[in-house]
């Protein structure tokens, strides 16, 4: 069992805890111009890195505040826990400057400035999966 340690309450069973998925993706500035292509791949389309990943986590049975952290997905050794709307640090724990893919807004899970254009986001796939629909 991970022992998590919220940035709020400290040190915690990870049982407290809900995972979020992928840290630092930004919201779209126009979403509702976005082409359903290219909404499907804002939605699901995620990194799904072996090694160190960015990911977002809830205290959900303490302060019910979100935040990031920098976790081994092979070894799940954690290398750094960071407030939402703080830029990711390296695999030592210091921070360092983002390449515009995270946003600045104290509440990143919803609202970003530094949401990627919609005109040079580029979809390789042009077939949709079985099963889907417009």
């Amino acid at each position: 069992m991970l022992l998590i340690s919220c940035p709020n309450c400290g040190s915690r069973d990870e049982t407290e805890f809900h995972y979020g998925g992928q840290a630092h993706v930004a919201y779209p500035e126009n979403p509702n111009e976005l082409t359903d292509k290219e909404w499907a791949h804002f939605l699901f389309y995620r990194e799904n890195t072996k090694g160190i990943f960015a990911e977002r986590w809830l205290h959900s049975t303490g302060c019910r505040q979100w935040f990031n952290m920098l976790r081994d997905t092979v070894t799940y050794d954690i290398q750094a826990v960071y407030p939402m709307g703080t830029p990711r640090p390296d695999a030592g724990g210091t921070l360092t400057a983002e390449s515009g893919t995270a946003s600045t807004a104290a509440d990143s899970t919803t609202t970003g400035s530094a949401a990627p254009s919609t005109s040079t986001t580029s979809i390789t796939s042009t077939t949709a999966p079985e099963g889907a629909t417009k």
